[in-house]
C-alpha cells in the first residue's frame, strides 16, 4: 500500500517498486494499491482510502504499507492490527522532514511510533533508521534493515568542454537543500562551474519560487539549470556529464542519489544529516553540517580547485558502491522477512 501513484520519481517510491518486481520475480502474487488523499496527513480522505483497504483484506493476509501512507493513521491501523499482518516500511522518520514546525513534528513522530507498534515486522532502509526503531522500543526481532539496492553503471565521462558541472538529483522540497545550494554558489561566481538541479518542482511551489529568487538575486540564470523531472536515460546522461554531485539534504534515512553518484565515480558533497555519513565513506566525499552555506561553499570551492581530490574521491566512492547490495538481493531478503511473519 502507497500514498498515491507508484510511478512518482523519488527514492521511496522507486525503492517501493523496485521491491515489488522483486517480490513479484521471485513468485509472489503482490496486490498494490495506491490510495488517494493527502500524506501524511492526518487526512480524512486519506484515511477513509486506507480504511476500505484495510477492510478489504481477509483475516490472516500480509499487507506491506508504507510508512508515508500509514503513519500519520495509528488508529485505523488499530481496528485490523489483531487480524491482519501487518508489516511497516519505514523510508524515514515523518517527523523528521524539514521545514516543519516543531508541534507538526512532534504530532508526526507521536503519531508514527504509535502505527509502528502495531506492525508485526518493520521494516527500515538503512542501519541508522533501524536504531532510530529501535529506540522507539521495536525489539529487534521484528526489526529488519534492507538497504536500496544499487545498479551497475559506467564511469561519468565528464563534461566535453572541460568546466565542471555540479549536479544535484532531488525534488525541490526544503529538506534537499537546493536553496542552501544556490546561495553557496552565489558566493563562487569567479569560479569555473556549471550546475544541473535536476527533480520535481511541484512538490513545494512555495520553496520552488524561493530557489528560482535566489538563483535570479545571485545572477546565476546562465549557469544553474532546471531540467526537472528526466527519464532514466537522460538522468543517465547528467551523471555522465557531470564532474561533482552535491546534494546538501537536512536530512536522509540513507540517500539513493549518493550511492547512484558514487557508482558513477562521482566526487560527494553532502551533509552530514541522518544516515548520510552510514552512507557516504568519509574517503568517498565532503560532508558538512546541514544548513550551513558557508561550510557548502568552502567544500565546493575545495573540490573545484583540486582536480585529484576529486578524482581520488572517485575512485573510493566507485569501490564502496560497488560493494553495496543490489535490487535482486534486497528483494530476496524482503522475501525471506515476509515469509517470517
Amino acid at each position: 500500500m502507497v500514498p498515491g501513484a507508484l510511478d512518482q520519481p523519488t527514492g521511496g517510491y522507486r525503492y517501493d517498486a523496485r521491491m515489488i518486481a522483486g517480490l513479484r520475480e521471485q513468485g509472489w502474487r503482490v496486490e498494490l494499491r495506491e490510495l488517494e488523499g493527502q500524506f501524511p496527513g492526518p487526512d480524512a480522505r486519506a484515511e477513509q482510502a486506507l480504511e476500505e483497504a484495510l477492510a478489504g483484506f481477509p483475516d490472516g493476509m500480509r499487507v506491506l504499507l508504507d510508512g508515508l501512507a500509514a503513519g500519520a493513521s495509528p488508529a485505523v491501523l488499530r481496528r485490523h492490527a489483531a487480524r491482519l499482518q501487518l508489516v511497516y516500511l519505514m523510508h524515514h522518520p515523518l517527523g523528521l522532514e524539514a521545514g516543519l514546525a516543531p508541534a507538526r513534528s512532534q504530532a508526526l513522530l507521536e503519531a508514527e511510533r504509535a502505527a509502528v507498534a502495531l506492525a508485526s515486522r518493520v521494516v527500515v532502509t538503512s542501519d541508522y533508521t533501524r536504531a532510530q526503531a529501535a529506540d522507539w522500543g521495536v525489539p529487534s526481532e521484528r526489526l529488519c534493515s534492507i538497504l536500496p539496492g544499487v545498479e551497475s553503471a559506467p564511469l561519468a565521462r565528464g563534461p566535453e568542454d572541460g568546466v565542471p558541472v555540479l549536479l544535484c538529483v532531488a525534488a525541490w522540497v526544503p529538506r534537499k537543500g537546493q536553496l542552501e545550494l544556490v546561495r553557496a554558489l552565489s558566493g563562487l561566481r569567479e569560479r569555473s562551474w556549471r550546475a544541473e538541479l535536476a527533480g520535481a518542482m511541484d512538490r513545494d511551489p512555495d520553496y520552488t519560487a524561493s530557489v528560482r529568487d535566489a538563483i535570479a538575486e545571485g545572477g546565476l540564470e546562465a549557469r544553474i539549470s532546471a531540467p526537472g523531472v528526466l527519464t532514466h536515460e537522460g538522468l543517465g546522461k547528467l551523471y555522465d556529464q557531470a564532474s561533482i554531485f552535491v546534494l546538501p539534504s537536512v536530512y536522509e534515512g540513507f540517500g539513493m542519489a549518493f550511492a547512484e553518484a558514487m557508482m558513477r565515480g562521482l566526487p560527494v558533497i553532502g551533509t552530514t544529516g541522518g544516515a548520510i555519513p552510514h552512507t557516504v565513506p568519509e574517503a568517498a566525499g565532503l560532508l558538512v553540517p546541514p544548513d550551513d552555506v558557508e561550510a557548502l561553499r568552502q567544500a565546493l570551492e575545495s573540490l573545484l580547485c583540486d582536480p585529484e581530490q576529486c578524482r581520488r574521491m572517485g575512485r573510493a566512492g566507485r569501490a564502496h558502491a560497488e560493494s553495496l547490495p543490489d535490487w535482486t538481493e534486497g528483494a530476496r531478503r524482503l522475501a525471506q522477512w515476509l515469509e517470517a511473519v
